[in-house]
């Protein structure tokens, strides 16, 4: 039961393949009456539950919102529930024509004296609404008067809970269709949609939660099966990705040889960060190629590491690698490069790009890429390219790549497919695609993260674990996630005890162990 209840809970789908999923279900004798029954008496069993500024006892003033199709005939069942238990239940109906079970269904409440407002003006106080406008699926723009009323909903300082998604958001984009239910709470039913992990849409989700109805296995695998999957990366996904345990008998090189190539005499503090990040991340062995004036410094924070001074330009920008004798690029298990290298150090990119070592760009290695022509660049190299774009870093690296501000999953998805490589774009929900179009997307993060240096933080740590993954033959797209869902629970950790103002990089670095335990 875990095991499938785990797998139900990485599982994202469009608006289509939900749809899909339920024809399978009602083709094989499930009744749409008795599925809404089974979704509305999970999430009526489970509003009394959720924590509120005011808690909803029995006597509380609940407005359930109604449209015409099944996700409204899902708030009149739960309308049903919550007034049998006590509470003052009044119904929202303002369409004239509603889906005959759904119209059964407000038939029904008004034959229990349920009362029934089709104007916004009619309607009486409340403490909470309960949102089953519109479902999934919803494609144009709403018009006046339910786009006046749902603005005026917007206004009312209570909690408004939605169902599967708030009402005005598209499926699959996030898109706003003209206006938006700004819930609270939002119950999703049944699978994850697309547009809980689109950036702008998150300040319309409020509190997610899944409610699992029990969706079969094999009809969401028949559904998906001819489809690059989309899926979450979870607690548990990414404890099993992580290099352990360690075997009984190994040593240092058998962990991991990671190289990162980062700093300047500007940006000092960016290779620092880079570096305790890589130190996180439990890599057998750090090599730390900075400019020669930073060597003493990078030496005092991170002792263990072999810190590489190279000759510098006169900016202080490394002028060129100089590595230990005997040992050049290939020696390495992974190479990071880019954390406050400047643009001044472009032969050291163009070097790191042509060796034959898994690679990891970020910050002024993207930089730098975008300057050569990211696609064509990318597409000589002979082994994997990871790419940590901000929105920014991605629409230089990628101008012909659809707007990823407007769908992040379908822009990163093309980025990968075009470039070759695995991208992961960062956000407040951070997606990564690898070349074939599968999509890793981490679930929860928090705005304690926007903050300078985080982005380094990230690389070391990817860095040192995409090392150790070389020597043991992990899925380099599962680390990765792996590695960006770490980074932002160590955030979470930090964030909670700290408040979201209190986590500069440094202090990341030391919550990242702390959000294993």
């Amino acid at each position: 039961m875990q095991d499938r209840q785990e797998q139900i809970s990485q599982v994202v789908v469009t608006a289509g393949q939900m749809r899909d999923i339920e024809k399978r279900i009602f083709a094989a004798g499930m009744p749409v009456v008795a599925l809404m029954e089974k979704v509305a008496g999970l999430i009526a069993r489970r509003i009394p539950e959720i924590p509120a500024n005011t808690p909803l006892l029995r006597g509380s003033r609940v407005g359930i919102l109604v449209g015409p199709g099944h996700n409204g005939g899902d708030a009149l069942v739960v309308a049903r529930e919550l007034y049998f238990r006590g509470y003052k239940v009044w119904i929202y109906s303002p369409f004239s024509k509603l889906k005959e079970l759904t119209s059964q269904h407000l038939q029904y409440a008004q034959s229990l004296g349920i009362p029934i407002y089709q104007t916004i003006e009619q309607l009486p106080d409340s403490d909470l609404l309960i949102d089953g406008l519109f479902g999934f699926g919803l494609e144009r723009n709403l018009t006046d008067p339910i786009a006046s009323a749902i603005n005026q909903l917007n206004e009312l300082s209570i909690p408004i809970y939605s169902i599967d998604l708030p009402s005005g958001l598209h499926t699959d984009t996030g898109e706003v269709l003209g206006t938006a239910i700004r819930a609270t709470h939002t119950f999703c039913l049944g699978l994850w949609k697309l547009a809980f992990f689109q950036d702008r849409a998150l300040e319309y989700l409020g509190k997610a939660e899944l409610i699992d109805f029990d969706i079969p296995l094999a009809d969401v695998e028949a559904v998906l099966k001819d489809v690059p999957k989309i899926k979450l990366i979870t607690r548990a996904k990414a404890l099993a990705t992580l290099p352990l345990p360690r075997p009984a008998v190994t040593h240092k090189y058998k962990e991991g040889h990671l190289l990162l190539i980062c700093g300047s005499r500007r940006y000092a503090g960016g290779a620092i960060l880079t570096g305790l990040g890589a130190r996180a991340s439990g890599v057998g062995m750090l090599s730390i190629a900075v400019p020669e004036s930073l060597k003493s410094l990078l030496v005092s924070h991170l002792p263990e590491a072999l810190i590489v001074g190279c000759p510098e330009t006169e900016s202080g920008a490394i002028a060129h690698l100089q590595l230990p004798q005997n040992t050049d690029l290939s020696s390495f298990n992974a190479i990071a490069c880019g954390p406050g290298l400047t643009r001044d150090a472009t032969p050291i990119v163009q070097e790191a790009i042509d060796s034959n070592r898994p690679l990891l760009l970020d910050a002024d290695g993207l930089n730098i890429l975008a300057q050569m022509g990211a696609i064509a660049t990318l597409k000589k190299r002979q082994a994997v390219t990871v790419l940590t774009p901000h929105t920014g870093e991605f629409e230089r690296l990628f101008p012909d790549v659809a707007d990823a501000k407007h769908d992040k999953v379908k822009a990163v998805q093309e980025a990968a497919a075009q470039s070759e490589t695995i991208v992961l774009l960062k956000g407040a929900r951070t997606a990564i695609a690898n070349p074939q179009g599968a999509v890793w997307i981490v679930p929860e993060s928090t705005p304690a993260l926007a903050r300078g240096g985080s982005g380094d933080v990230l690389t070391g740590l990817l860095g040192g674990l995409l090392a150790q993954a070389a020597t043991k033959q992990i899925p380099v797209e599962d680390i990765v996630a792996t590695a960006a869902w770490w980074h932002s629970q160590a955030a979470i950790l930090a964030a909670q005890e700290r408040s979201e103002l209190g986590v500069d990089a440094f202090t990341l670095t030391q919550y990242l162990m702390k959000a294993l335990t």
